[in-house]
């Protein structure tokens, strides 16, 4: 957090509010005035796991904040995360040589924030390619035809008795 400070995130901190189903919102630099997506609307969707927290979140083409904040990330200009929570539960101790640390076990999350200088300086974002999200829904749409199509003519020989 700042020098003779440590905090750490445990694994499972995050699990109690994702099962709860609280609406997190995805905020930029935590603006609550530029909200990028929402997980109650599925915007935004969030998972932890041994790493930490994670998930994406959809761009609104509408937004011009939204695509400013995607252009930041896409160029590097903006490389963290950070996030808006209360504390439920934590572990704290001290070192021999002073250094204060806490461990955050438990904690009720707001908000999750792409951000220019995050206090967690170990997280990371980056920003998908717009042509590489647009060919993956493609290859998606043409398997789900295809499956589809497939289903259909299983059904009609079924049907004829064949």
């Amino acid at each position: 957090m700042y020098p003779g400070w440590i905090e750490t995130i445990a694994p499972g901190a995050f699990s109690r509010t994702l099962r709860e189903g609280r609406d997190v919102k995805v905020l930029w630099n935590h603006n609550l005035d530029i909200v990028l997506g929402s997980t109650a609307n599925r915007t935004a969707s969030l998972a932890e796991d041994e790493r930490g927290l994670y998930g994406p979140v959809e761009i609104n083409e509408n937004d011009q904040d939204a695509k400013n904040g995607y252009a930041r990330v896409s160029r590097g200009d903006v490389r963290g995360c950070s996030f808006g929570f209360e504390i439920r539960g934590m572990e704290e101790s001290w070192d021999d040589d002073g250094t204060y640390r806490t461990r955050l076990t438990d904690v009720e999350l707001y908000e999750v924030s792409p951000c220019s200088f995050p206090a967690y300086t170990q997280t990371s974002i980056q920003a998908r390619a717009r042509d590489e999200l647009d060919s993956a829904k493609a290859r998606f749409d043409k398997a789900k035809k295809e499956k589809s199509e497939t289903w259909r003519a299983e059904m009609r020989r079924r049907l004829k008795g064949d």
